[in-house]
């Protein structure tokens, strides 16, 4: 089952994710980044504005699609289409492009501590190869989520699990943030703290059980305008509390107002995008099929762009912000487009037959 508005929302937010990456590049909070280039503080709003719902959003959506997709193939079949459509990227990519971030990165900081000469040049690739996973960490976190969802529904012969979702009113669908703070809190992965697997699996499985159904999007979309108020209240007290701070931390990542902030941010944009976005046109249908070569092929592009404007046109940082996203945005079709026409790239990178 395709609806428009989620192909429509999925795409959008990829390039919310791109221009969250040109901003992240430049951070003043301390957040780990590939380039040392001293960033505009006042523009850290931008990532205090996105980073807590964007994603958790991507896995509800993905949720949805899984629900549509399962009513269509067995669980078996599901997962092995994945396996081809997400893993082989992720894994391709990181070793094919991927790993110029990392290189990057060696170019500011000596990442082998001084020892980079006793290093052969395959194992400083290799290096570099797992320090560009980047953002290819959405691909593995929503394999695992499948994996669970697929687990459950041997489980679940019966779909209670679905029928219990679809009963979900406005009040439950609002108390479910007490449910979204609880996941932030669990299954958080050390060290990798990117990877929160509690968090992204309760985001993934609520959109799976309760917001694939119709009469709960229709709700949403009746109450976008008031769900889009109640948001932006939240993201002005979140980005007052946290101002300064780590905004990736897991300390700020586990508070119950990022959290809050989070879960209607999600509703809102699910409700606004059923209400608004649910059309298509040759455009829309053209953004939505190269939403995933965006998104796996653009941190690496932007990570030698930035180098390139810093260490050989010494541009100023103020000139960055503005020029890397025209720079991704003539560069990447092109790319997606090239990459298409070459049978085994199109399969390695975009994961199509």
């Amino acid at each position: 089952m395709r609806k428009p508005f989620l192909d429509n929302l999925r795409y959008s937010i990829v390039l919310l994710v791109i221009i969250y990456h040109v901003f992240y590049l430049f951070n003043s909070v301390g957040v780990i980044r590939n380039v040392d280039i001293p960033g505009i503080p006042v523009l850290d709003g931008v990532l205090y504005v996105l980073y807590p719902w964007f994603m958790a959003t991507l896995f509800l959506i993905s949720g949805i699609c899984a629900r549509y997709s399962l009513e269509k193939q067995t669980g078996k079949a599901y997962l092995k289409s994945k396996l081809r459509r997400q893993l082989l990227p992720s894994i391709a990519v990181m070793f094919l492009i991927g790993w110029t971030s990392g290189w990057v990165t060696n170019q500011y900081v000596d990442i082998f501590g001084g020892n980079g000469s006793l290093i052969s040049g395959f194992a400083k690739y290799l290096i570099w190869c797992l320090s560009g996973i980047g953002p290819l960490w959405f691909l593995h976190e929503l394999l695992l989520c499948e994996g669970v969802l697929v687990l459950i529904r041997k489980l679940d012969k019966t779909d209670r699990l679905w029928s219990l979702g679809g009963r979900a009113n406005l009040p439950v669908l609002c108390l479910m943030v007490f449910a979204l703070w609880g996941s932030a809190q669990i299954l958080n992965t050390p060290l990798l703290e990117i990877y929160r697997n509690g968090f992204y699996l309760f985001a993934f499985l609520a959109g799976y059980a309760v917001f694939s159904h119709d009469r709960v999007q229709d709700l949403l979309a009746k109450w976008a305008p008031v769900l889009l108020i109640v948001s932006s209240v939240l993201a002005v007290c979140y980005t007052l509390r946290f101002w300064g701070e780590n905004y990736a931390a897991m300390s700020n990542l586990k508070a119950f107002l990022t959290n809050a902030y989070a879960w209607f941010g999600c509703l809102a944009v699910l409700g606004a995008g059923k209400r608004w976005m649910d059309r298509e046109t040759g455009f829309t249908r053209c953004l939505a099929g190269r939403s995933f070569g965006f998104y796996v092929l653009h941190y690496p592009l932007l990570a030698l762009l930035a180098y390139a404007m810093d260490q050989w046109f010494h541009l100023p940082v103020w000139s960055m912000y503005l020029l890397l996203p025209i720079a991704l945005a003539v560069l990447l079709p092109s790319l997606i487009a090239l990459i298409k026409r070459i049978p085994i790239l199109r399969t390695l990178v975009q994961g199509e037959k």
